[in-house]
């Protein structure tokens, strides 16, 4: 490996609003040796979310910040090209956390082999991945969604919002989606969504009292803001609202603006509820194996937007913030 050098973009400064350049530092390392237990993962695709924005800020949340100067925290997929480790033998395709950059040593014990006899490997930081799991977890753990009733989910274009609208179907549930722009609606209906409301067209209230005319059983918020206050006012009795994420405050830099419309809780006796992926990490492998399952009998249809080289890396990352993806995004660097 001496012959081979990893590049890293490494957190450079806090962002104020929208990353910028200077927020990073591109270094160039030699390639990690693994020691005794460890092995060696050349990084082929790095995993690019909304979370990200929220580990760069200097603020308490469900998982430590990253340091100054560290490696940008990212979901990976790769490849072992080295193993001191009896758990992985040189070959394996794994999946992990390791970060943006090209080469990193792991003692394993965050690495889960995969099968790309099963699925692409970039399906397995999507729909196989964290993305379908988030999906998967906040609409039937949290959400409770069941048979017959509404679920309406923002987002809906995006990597998780994509796969919350499809298993709801599969599950028989009516499904209403909102997105940005008319391509994205159109998708959306193609996926099968009873509707499809465009953000940006108009007065979203109001097309949720046209598609919506019995209430929303379950909102998936994955955007927070004005659409989770237009949520809001029509909830069902006994509804459920899921907060996944909240991506139209991300870069906010003024505070982030709570739901103006939250008594709708109290009137109709429903409830929000946020949650992380991380805390059903024991129920991960029956859960992969249901969205495995719907993907081989063609009812999930899992898409990625996946952009080439990791020097594209910053500004790829305002893809998501720029409402400009469609299913999961990520970056392909080997």
């Amino acid at each position: 490996m001496s012959e081979r050098s990893n590049r890293q973009f490494r957190l450079a400064a806090r962002p104020v609003g929208l990353p910028k350049a200077t927020d990073w530092e591109l270094t160039t390392q030699p390639v990690p040796q693994p020691g005794d237990g460890e092995v060696l993962v050349q990084v082929l695709y790095i995993s690019l979310d909304p979370a990200m924005r929220g580990w760069m800020n200097d603020a308490r949340s469900y998982i430590e910040p990253v340091k100054l100067g560290e490696v940008m925290r990212a979901g990976t997929v790769g490849k072992v090209i080295e193993s001191k480790n009896p758990r992985f033998a040189a070959g394996d395709f794994v999946i992990g956390g390791q970060g943006v950059q090209l080469y990193a040593s792991s003692d394993g014990r965050d690495l889960r082999k995969v099968d790309p006899a099963i699925a692409p490997l970039p399906t397995f930081l999507g729909g196989l991945g964290m993305t379908g799991l988030t999906a998967y977890f906040g609409l039937f753990e949290v959400g409770q969604a069941k048979e017959g009733e509404t679920v309406v989910v923002s987002g809906a274009a995006g990597a998780v919002g994509l796969v919350v609208g499809q298993i709801a179907k599969i599950r028989g549930c009516r499904t209403v989606g909102i997105a940005g722009g008319p391509a994205k609606c159109a998708y959306l209906k193609e996926l099968g969504f009873d509707a499809a409301i465009d953000y940006k067209a108009g007065d979203v209230g109001k097309a949720l009292r046209e598609h919506c005319p019995k209430g929303i059983d379950v909102y998936f918020d994955n955007v927070g803001g004005d659409i989770l206050d237009a949520a809001l006012t029509r909830l069902a009795p006994h509804a459920r609202v899921v907060i996944c994420g909240a991506i139209s405050q991300y870069n906010a830099t003024a505070p982030v603006r709570g739901p103006s419309n939250y008594l709708s809780l109290l009137v109709n006796r429903a409830r929000m509820e946020g949650f992380v992926v991380f805390d059903y990490r024991d129920k991960y492998d029956a859960a992969i194996r249901e969205l495995a399952g719907w993907r081989a009998a063609g009812k999930l249809h899992l898409k990625e937007d996946i952009v080439e080289g990791l020097d594209a890396f910053p500004d790829a990352l305002l893809k998501l913030f720029r409402g400009e993806n469609t299913g999961k995004l990520m970056l392909k660097v080997a």
